[in-house]
């Protein structure tokens, strides 16, 4: 193809693939008493930041109903992955946090076997498909429910303030550890920059 683009037999190819791939990790998931939907609710709060870890923002990250993400919490709660506390950053809101048995069992998460099979390839290759699938799953995003998100350290709003990882959200003016800017976020603004890049531009020095 002299455009550059993807033939139609190749592309057709590729989204077969990625069908059975979903439908093997799908499988996959129905293991330690829980469902894919579950173990997806882990993950996400698992890498969620600070602003991120509310049923609302979990209904849109799994691009669910919040009456879905209801009963999908209330699973969890009730075998003793997570827990609801009042949001420090508003009061009128509530916070998930997963519990030490929450944490011990994402350890243990299926889609490890995933990584696996990525692992196992070239650098070169692990890395042109990441690439691959980012473009793909943004081309398709807008004809599903499922925000953006993203992590701190590739969001527009991130103004970097040191070499050692520290920063600040342009948005809420908090400052963020190396840590957190790692962390996903509903407030994502995808940069004009190279997504696959962070942002390693300092301010200024003012003095």
């Amino acid at each position: 193809m002299q455009d550059g683009h993807t033939g139609p037999s190749v592309a057709s190819e590729i989204a077969e693939t990625l069908d059975r791939l979903g439908r093997a990790a799908h499988a996959l998931q129905f293991v330690q008493g829980l469902n894919p939907a579950q173990w997806e609710a882990l993950r996400f709060l698992g890498r969620a930041n600070r602003y991120s870890r509310s049923p609302s923002s979990l209904a849109e990250y799994l691009g669910t109903t919040k009456g879905t993400t209801s009963q999908t919490l209330r699973a969890l709660e009730s075998k003793g992955y997570v827990t609801r506390c009042r949001d420090c950053n508003d009061r009128r809101g509530i916070s998930l946090e997963l519990t030490t048995e929450g944490r011990e069992l994402l350890a243990n998460d299926p889609l490890r076997d995933i990584e696996r099979a990525v692992a196992a390839l070239p650098d070169e290759c692990a890395s042109q498909l990441a690439k691959g699938l980012t473009r793909v799953l943004a081309n398709i995003r807008g004809r599903c429910r499922q925000g953006e998100f993203g992590v701190c350290a590739r969001c527009n709003h991130l103004v970097p303030l040191s070499a050692d990882g520290a920063a600040r959200c342009g948005l809420t003016s908090d400052t963020l550890t190396k840590d957190e800017s790692e962390q996903l976020c509903v407030n994502f603004s995808a940069c004009a920059r190279d997504p696959e890049k962070p942002a390693t531009q300092f301010p200024a020095d003012t003095d």
